[in-house]
């Protein structure tokens, strides 16, 4: 017996990539489903903004297609809710009814695109690819900077206090000065906080410092 093919959506596995789409025309939902999964893309769809919030979203690269104009809720409006609700997901707009003002709305707020109806396929899955790529390097930014958290929080109060005064460019001997400490003290801190760290350099100290927005008190 001949095994029948697999569809697209069987083929695609957890770890893949999800588009999610917003849009109440449900023609244009299912149009972007078949487009999406033509390129071996999850895809979820909604009719409204609501029922996307009562979606738990996968831990996986993914972003929101977002007709703006929506039942309840325009598309803007629950732009602004995503990110209220530290909900970080790129943003692909499309509507029949844009116009400038809106778009420059929508992207100074951080849309990914703003494509206006009709577009062309080869338009969307451009912009769906580049918001994915997008959403996938602030999941690797993320998981660097939980890890250099967990590393920060096992310096000691004065450690962190030498990494700060590292970060905002002083020397040994002005860290010693402004502490009241020996230069050879400041040192031997700075080695411990290398090590703890992780980093082999000062400039990868500093790029540390720097995600993790590490700051010396003012005096």
């Amino acid at each position: 017996m001949t095994e029948r093919p697999k569809s697209p959506r069987e083929i695609a596995s957890v770890e893949t990539p999800i588009v999610f789409v917003i849009d109440d025309d449900e023609s244009m939902r299912r149009a972007l489903t078949n487009l999406f999964e033509s390129v071996g893309l999850r895809v979820d769809t909604f009719g409204s903004a609501s029922e996307f919030l009562q979606r738990r979203l996968p831990d996986v690269p993914s972003c929101l297609v977002l007709d703006v104009r929506l039942p309840r809720i325009s598309g803007l409006d629950f732009q602004v809710l995503l990110e209220k609700a530290e909900i970080h997901i790129p943003i692909v707009f499309m509507t029949g009814h844009g116009d400038i003002p809106m778009t420059v709305r929508a992207m100074k707020a951080g849309a990914a695109d703003f494509l206006a109806k009709p577009f062309r396929q080869q338009e969307m899955l451009d912009a769906v690819t580049a918001a994915i790529e997008r959403d996938r390097m602030r999941r690797k930014d993320q998981k660097i900077v939980s890890s250099l958290r967990a590393r920060f929080e096992t310096l000691t109060p004065r450690e962190q206090e030498i990494l700060a005064s590292v970060s905002a460019g002083l020397l040994n001997k002005q860290i010693a000065a402004e502490l009241g400490i020996a230069e050879v003290t400041v040192k031997q801190h700075r080695g411990r906080v290398t090590k703890k760290m992780g980093t082999r350099s000062t400039a990868e100290l500093l790029r540390a410092a720097e995600m993790l927005g590490v700051h010396r008190a003012k005096p």
